[in-house]
This record gives structure tokens, sequence and C-alpha cells, in this order.
């Protein structure tokens, strides 16, 4: 399980690790952030949705690649599911088998639309595949190789264009037929491509093919005008006749080509007028969209610190009494046997309202002297902002309780600080280092029946400082 991604459910790829413990791949994290404001961690949802915390909060930035899970992923042991594949090996090599497997389906690359085993992909291409052509011999044309054995047999219709005053209709709707061959083919044009590329072919060369035709016409007035012997079986008149026809048909098609290259040379010049201006707009948009980002990142962050301030200002004390309430309390157990999480602070509190800031801190599983068997719990003091008008070293008795919900038998312990010790002289930084009980409760009498210090998977703690 812990290889699957939280998002999609499939093996991780380039996994990172969020600060609520969990792993997304990294595509994934990059697609909830995109299109979720504020995306919750779906995992800690399904876990308990009464205890999301802002480490359930996804961002990019605050997410880091997992090495090591990538490294353990990297050299899985796994096999090809494809039918009649028998290839085996670890995960990183599986990409480059994809690549190169057999039996995989994969589609004709000449976009024939059938989808054969890579192992026959030759086998179709000889036999069965329409769009795989050749090239004809006597007229250069691209012919489909089932219908290239019949075209030897038939002569090429350049062999027979003197023959036919309408030569170029007949040619053209011939091979606007086919799949990939240019239309102008039969005056020079050597375009060859799939039925769409054709399209766009003929849509942008406009210009070229006027060219070719004029060639061809020059070459046409030159034959007319040098006729020197007639063809077997035809006068010099009719010959004449023909070629007239011919140039005819041509300073026809050249005229309407050039009313079609004034028309595209006009719509090109209106796009690209509306192309810039679209532009321009795009990126004025694209301005405004930073601007309300940053803004909006800005009031976020405003509106966490209320939050947090809310949230503290609710919670706190003000005459050195607290109470702790603590739920969910055998999963953050077991999260502290494993690791994933090694102590709990509490809100902070006050001995008074311009007094110390202190806070506490447990240990569910224990931690030095206490570790594994016994439930420890620290009083910490912490930088305050009247500090500089408070006596040092502090000084006044703690006083620790963990409440029967039975009202029967309560657990207190009780110290008195050590004046010369670091953790009750005047913060430097944010809190001083822990000072308290690592045997406060053993772990069997927090979790036996017979007592109700947990109930309803829920503790309460209480501190009580004396101030007098």
């Amino acid at each position: 399980q812990k290889y699957l991604c939280s998002n999609c459910n499939n093996i991780l790829k380039k996994a990172l690790q969020t600060l609520c413990g969990h792993r997304y791949c990294s595509a994934c994290l990059t697609w909830i952030v995109r299109n979720n404001k504020n995306a919750i961690c779906q995992k800690c949802k399904e876990e308990d949705p009464n205890t999301l915390s802002e480490e359930s909060l996804l961002a990019e930035e605050r997410a880091f690649g997992d090495a090591a899970i990538n490294k353990e992923i990297s050299e899985l042991r796994v096999h090809c599911v494809t039918l009649g594949c028998s290839w085996s090996g670890v995960m990183k090599d599986f990409e480059e088998h994809q690549s190169l497997c057999e039996y995989a389906l994969i589609p004709c690359h000449t976009g024939c639309g059938h989808v054969v085993m890579r192992r026959k992909l030759a086998d179709h291409l000889e036999n069965g595949c329409v769009n795989n052509v050749t090239v004809c011999q006597q007229c250069q044309r691209s012919l489909p190789s089932s219908e290239y054995q019949g075209n030897k047999r038939i002569p090429c219709l350049w062999y027979l264009i003197i023959f036919s005053p309408f030569f170029f209709q007949q040619s053209h709707s011939t091979s606007s037929t086919t799949k990939d061959g240019c239309c102008f083919s039969e005056v020079g044009c050597s375009f060859r491509g799939s039925k769409e590329k054709i399209k766009e072919h003929e849509k942008s060369a406009v210009g070229a093919h006027m060219l070719l035709l004029l060639q061809h016409m020059r070459q046409l007035k030159g034959t007319l005008c040098s006729a020197a012997k007639p063809a077997q079986g035809f006068t010099p008149q009719s010959e004449l006749n023909l070629s007239k026809n011919k140039l005819h048909v041509f300073e026809n098609i050249v005229a309407v080509l050039n009313k079609e290259v004034e028309s595209s040379n006009l719509e090109i010049l209106a796009f690209r007028r509306q192309s810039e201006l679209d532009q321009n707009i795009i990126r004025g948009l694209e301005l405004k969209i930073a601007e309300l980002h940053r803004c909006l990142t800005q009031k976020d962050a405003g509106l966490s610190s209320l939050h947090k301030s809310l949230l503290f200002s609710e919670q706190a004390s003000y005459d050195g009494i607290f109470l702790w309430k603590i739920t969910d309390v055998g999963r953050k157990l077991q999260d502290s046997v494993t690791g994933r999480t090694v102590g709990l602070y509490s809100p902070a509190f006050y001995t008074a309202k311009y007094g110390y800031k202190v806070c506490l801190r447990v240990y569910l599983n224990g931690d030095g002297t206490g570790k594994g068997t016994h439930m420890s719990l620290f009083f910490v003091v912490m930088k305050g902002d009247y500090d500089a008008l408070l006596p040092w070293p502090f000084r006044h008795k703690v006083t620790f309780m963990l409440l029967d919900q039975n009202n029967r038998e309560h657990i207190i312990d009780a110290f008195r600080p050590d004046l010369t010790s670091a953790s009750f002289q005047r913060p430097v930084n944010d809190m001083n280092v822990a000072s308290g009980c690592p045997m406060f409760l053993p772990l069997s009498k927090l979790q036996s029946p017979k007592y109700a210090y947990v109930k309803e998977d829920t503790l309460f703690l209480k501190c009580i400082i004396e101030t007098n």
C-alpha cells in the first residue's frame, strides 16, 4: 500500500511526500493543487475528517521528493501482463520493455486505423495495410500495394495525356481520389502524404502550383510553335486544336488561381492583424491574472494568520490553569509507536494576562527513560511578549493531572523548577528545552479498561501553575 499514490491509487511515479506524511505522484499533486483551491489531503479526510490540520493542506512547495521510496519502487520485481509475454524484471527496466514488447498491441503507423501486435506489424504492412504504398515505375505515383500489380498492366495517364483535350480535369479527378498524392502531381508536384496532409498542402501551396502550371503552359506553347511531326493517326490541324484546347483550359485555371491567391493574401493579412490583437489581449489578461493571483496569495496568508490568532485566543488561558483535550488517541499513539509523530504540543497558555507564556508537550509512547513503557509529559517555557518585565528564572510550582473521566483516581504529579536549568531561564529562541516527567504514567495503566483515562478515544490533561 505504501507504494501507491494517495490520489490515483497507481504505483507512485516521482513520489512526493506531504507534511501530513502521505505520498503522491508528482504529476498528481501538481494537478490537484492547480485545480483545487486550498486542496486538502484525501487520505487525511478518509482517516479522520475531524482532526484535519494545517499540515493536511496540499501545496507543491510544502512537499519533498521521497528518494527512498522511489529507490524501493525502482527495484520492485514485476512482470509483463500482456497476454503471451513472459518477460519479468525490475520496475526500472519495465518502461524500456514496454517500448519493445513483441506482444503489445500498437496502432499501425500509416494511419490505416488497425491495431496489431508489434511482432505482426510487418505482415500487416505487407499484406493488409491499405495505406502501405508502392511507387509506380512508369508514372512515379504512389499506389497501395494491393493495387500496384494491377497498375502495371494499365497504361499511365501520362502516356495518354496528348489524346484527351480535357486531360487536366480527368487526371485531377483520378488523382484526387488517391490517398497519398497531390492532385497537381501530373504537372510536377511531388508531395506525398495522408488525406489530411494533402488537403493542408493544397491550401498552402497555391502559388507553387500556379508556377508549375505556368511552366507547363510554356512547354505547351513551345510544342505548339515547333510542332514538327504529327502523332500517328492525327493531322497537324487536329493536334493544333488539341493544343489550343489545353492552353485555354490552363489559362482559365491560372485566372482562378490568381483570384484565390489574392483572396488568400487578404485573409492572411486579416488573420495576422487579428492574431496580434488577440496576443495583446492575452498578454494583458495574463498580467491581470498574475496580479490577482498575487493578491489572493496575500489575502490567503492574512486569513491564515487571522485564523490562527482566533483559534489561539479561543483556546488561550490567562490564569495559569490549562485543560488540554486530546482526541483520536488510538491513532496518535500508533503514530508515536511507528515514529511518524514524535510528540504533541498543546496550545500556548499564560500564567497571567501579561505573564509567562508556556505550553505542554506529551509523548504518548514515552520519551527518554519512559520510551515504550510510559506516557511522558513535559512543561515548556516559551518566548513571550512581556518577558522583559518578568523575573527570571521561572520559579513557580507546576502540577500535572491526567483526569479519570469517571472521577475516581486522577493521576497527579508536580515539580518545582530547577533554577539552574536552562529550561527555566529567559527564552532566547521560540521555546526552551522541555522539562517534566518522562515516566508520568505506565502505558499499561493508560490502556487498562479498569480506568477511564481514555474514553471515547479522548483524554484530558490538566496543568496548574501556582502563581502566588
